[in-house]
C-alpha cells in the first residue's frame, strides 16, 4: 500500500501536466496570430500576388483606405467631444440649453449641428452620450443628422467644389437641416425607446469616480473601440460595393432626372463618403442635373453603409433597420423639395 500511494500520485502529476497545454493554449493571443498570418504569407506569397495583382482588388483596396482614413479623424473628435460631455458636462448644463418641450428642442438641436466640425462617424458617438445624459432621442437624433451635414467645413467645402454656385450651398445647408428636423419631429411621433439598445440608453452621471481626466480617457477609449470596428466594416462594405458599380451606367444619366434622382441616392448609399469630401466628388461627375446631385448630398451624411453599421452597433439592429429606411426616404423628398425649385429639374 505504501508503494501505490506514489503509484496513484503518477497520474494525478500527469493530469497536472496535461493541463499545461490547456494554459498555454489560453495564452495564445493576437501578436501569435500575426506570425502565424505572416509565416502563411510568406509561404503562399506568389498566390497572394496573384490575387492582390487584379484591377479590381486594387481599387477596393484604395477605396476602403480612402474611407477609412477620411473619416477616422472625424471619428476620434466625435469621441473626444462625447467623453467631454460625460466627463464635463452637468446633466443640468444640458437640460438648461435645451427647451423643456421636446418638439422645440428638435430644431434647437439641428441648429446645434452648425457648431460641431464633423463627419456623420464622428456624430453617432456623440448623439449616444446625449440620451446617456438624459437628452430625448429625438433630439439626439437631430443633431446626429444635423451636424454632419450643416457644419461650416462641409458648407465650405461644397462651396469651393461649386464654384459659381451659390444656390447649391444654400439649397444643400436647408435640405439637410430639413431632413434633420422632420427626421427629429417623427421619431418623437413614432419612434419607440424599446427601438433602442438598453446599452446605448444606461444612464451616465457625472458623479462617476476618479478624476474626471480619467473618466474622459476611459469613455474616449471605449467609444473608440467599439465605433471603430464597426467603421472598419462599413469601409470594406463600401469598397465592395464601389467596386461593383460600373463606371459606364453614369454616362446615361444625363437628362433624366427619375433615374438619376434614383442612381445619386443609392450611390450616396453604398459610396460612404465622408461630408467634407462628397462634393468634390459629384461635382466632377459630369452630365448629372443639380438636383440629382444634391440628392446625392444630402443622403450620404444621413444614411450610408458605414452610418447603418456605426448606428447599428451604437444603438442596435432594430434601431437601424427602422430608423435608416426611414431618414433615406424623407433625405429623398426633402433634397426634391428644396433642389427642384433652387437648382431646377436639368
Amino acid at each position: 500500500m505504501t508503494t501505490g500511494t506514489p503509484e496513484r500520485a503518477g497520474p494525478s502529476e500527469g493530469t497536472g501536466g496535461a493541463s499545461e497545454p490547456r494554459g498555454w493554449r489560453s495564452r495564445i493571443g493576437s501578436l501569435e496570430v500575426l506570425c502565424l498570418l505572416l509565416v502563411l504569407a510568406v509561404l503562399f506569397q506568389d498566390a497572394l500576388v496573384g490575387v492582390l495583382d487584379n484591377p479590381a482588388v486594387r481599387t477596393g483596396a484604395t477605396v476602403f483606405v480612402a474611407v477609412c482614413v477620411q473619416a477616422f479623424p472625424f471619428l476620434l473628435l466625435g469621441v473626444i467631444v462625447s467623453g467631454l460631455i460625460v466627463a464635463y458636462v452637468p446633466e443640468s448644463a444640458l437640460r438648461r440649453a435645451l427647451p423643456g418641450n421636446d418638439a422645440a428642442a428638435v430644431p434647437v438641436a439641428g441648429a446645434a449641428g452648425l457648431a460641431l466640425p464633423g463627419c456623420e462617424c464622428a456624430s453617432v458617438p456623440v448623439a449616444r452620450r446625449l440620451m446617456q445624459r438624459g437628452v430625448a432621442p429625438a433630439v439626439a437624433l437631430t443633431f446626429l443628422l444635423a451636424a454632419p451635414a450643416v457644419n461650416p467645413i462641409v458648407l465650405v467645402a461644397t462651396a469651393i467644389a461649386f464654384p459659381g454656385q451659390p444656390m447649391m450651398v444654400v439649397a444643400r445647408f436647408v435640405a439637410s437641416l430639413l431632413t434633420a428636423v422632420v427626421m427629429g419631429w417623427l421619431w418623437l411621433r413614432l419612434g419607440r425607446t424599446e427601438w433602442i439598445a438598453e446599452r446605448a440608453l444606461r444612464r451616465v452621471r457625472s458623479e462617476r469616480t476618479g478624476p474626471r481626466w480619467r473618466v474622459l480617457v476611459e469613455t474616449v477609449r471605449q467609444d473608440l473601440v467599439e465605433a471603430g470596428g464597426f467603421l472598419v466594416l462599413g469601409g470594406l462594405a463600401a469598397a465592395v460595393l464601389n467596386v461593383a458599380v460600373p463606371a459606364e451606367w453614369m454616362d446615361s444619366l444625363g437628362g433624366q432626372l427619375v433615374l438619376a434622382v434614383v442612381v445619386m441616392a443609392l450611390l450616396a448609399v453604398v459610396l460612404a463618403l465622408c461630408s467634407e469630401a462628397d462634393a468634390f466628388v459629384v461635382a466632377s461627375l459630369p452630365g448629372i442635373p443639380l438636383t440629382a446631385k444634391l440628392v446625392f448630398l444630402v443622403v450620404g451624411p444621413a444614411v450610408d453603409v458605414k452610418l447603418i453599421a456605426l448606428q447599428s452597433g451604437t444603438f442596435g439592429r432594430a434601431f437601424a433597420a427602422r430608423f435608416a429606411p426611414a431618414t433615406f426616404v424623407v433625405a429623398v423628398v426633402c433634397a426634391l423639395a428644396v433642389g427642384v425649385p433652387l437648382l431646377g429639374a436639368s
